[in-house]
């Protein structure tokens, strides 16, 4: 079959990052269902089907671009491509509409892509001038909406927990007094703003930088969706299924590797109490250390430097229920933030 990845007609504008080491560490197989949660350019899965002629491989993408530039790829590869409109926290149940109950590995390359970032009106970067949106789906309120409405604690509190900026509070007082002279609706205003109260030193990242991660970040639920997705990853990896995680910053590194650690523990019982099913580990772990993109990577794609990849195996103990809150900041649900305070 022809390899797909060298099919002129899929040229891709986003490159994935670290994608041969993900792929490699799902050791795909013949036969074996694949779930690639983050499709965007589809990357990952042009590998992942190229690695075997008979592996079937399930896209998922909230943003319905990416889903639609998708359609080319689907179509060369004759039927072993399914590529669905959703969140990747749903990947359990995108997998069983798909009629796999059960799958061999799954992919996440967390955060924004190039693509999005390069196109003015999805109001990601302030490298362009547009409207203030941010959201990689077309649903729920934008970041313009969370400027505007979110209180000045809010929205300090947003912009130091998501974004880590140390000056959030001055962020957070400026927007309050530039949007009660006028609402900001464009990504210069709103980095204009930032750049007032942010010094940026010669050859350090631009002020705005912080702010309009953090504002991505809770508009699109990011962490929550990522802990999520773990959660349902633990529920539809067979035993001995692969898990590769991608990320790009500390917040969800720092996510992956808790999530890991916490379902790799096997604790013994006491002499009083037997072992409880909860003390099974649910994951081995693959990279003791995270695998990071080698200096020629870097040199081609810029973005792969602050790339963490993290890999682990299902076991056969059954998933656990609950939730992963206690990973994630402390922020408000965003339906309260819009209600202001």
């Amino acid at each position: 079959m022809m390899a797909l990845r060298d099919d002129s007609r899929f040229a891709m504008p986003h490159i994935a990052v670290l994608e041969r080491q993900a792929v490699e560490f799902l050791a795909v197989r013949d036969g074996g269902v694949y779930i690639d949660g983050t499709f965007g350019a589809g990357g990952y899965t042009r590998l992942i089907l190229d690695a075997a002629p008979d592996a079937r491989v399930i896209g998922i993408d909230r943003d319905q671009s990416a889903v639609a530039r998708g359609a080319d790829l689907v179509e060369a590869a004759t039927g072993r491509l399914t590529l669905v409109e959703d969140r990747f926290s749903n990947l359990d149940g995108v997998a069983g509409d798909c009629g796999a109950s059960a799958v061999d590995g799954i992919v996440l390359d967390i955060g924004v892509s190039s693509m999005q970032l390069d196109q003015p009106e999805r109001g990601f970067s302030f490298r362009f001038d547009g409207p203030l949106d941010m959201r990689m789906g077309g649903d729920g309120p934008d970041a313009a909406d969370v400027v505007a409405a979110a209180s000045e604690r809010d929205l300090a509190d947003i912009i130091y927990r998501l974004g880590e900026e140390r000056h959030s509070r001055s962020v957070a007082r400026a927007i309050v007094k530039a949007r009660a002279e006028e609402p900001i609706r464009t990504t210069a205003r709103l980095a204009a703003i930032v750049a007032s109260v942010v010094r940026a030193k010669p050859n350090e990242i631009h002020p705005a930088t912080r702010t309009f991660q953090a504002l991505r970040i809770f508009v699109n639920d990011e962490l929550g969706e990522l802990a999520a997705a773990l959660l349902a990853a633990e529920r539809i990896l067979k035993p001995g299924g692969r898990l590769a995680v991608v990320s790009f910053h500390s917040l969800e590194d720092r996510i992956v590797k808790s999530y890991l650690a916490s379902r790799g523990e096997t604790r013994a019982g006491s002499r009083h109490m037997p072992d409880v099913a909860r003390n099974e580990a649910r994951f081995v772990t693959l990279t003791k250390k995270p695998v990071i993109a080698d200096e020629d990577e870097v040199a081609h794609n810029p973005r792969a430097r602050s790339a963490k990849l993290r890999a682990a195996e299902r076991t056969a103990a059954p998933a656990l229920a609950g939730d992963l809150d206690d990973l994630l900041p402390p922020l408000p649900p965003i339906d309260d933030v819009m209600r202001g305070g």
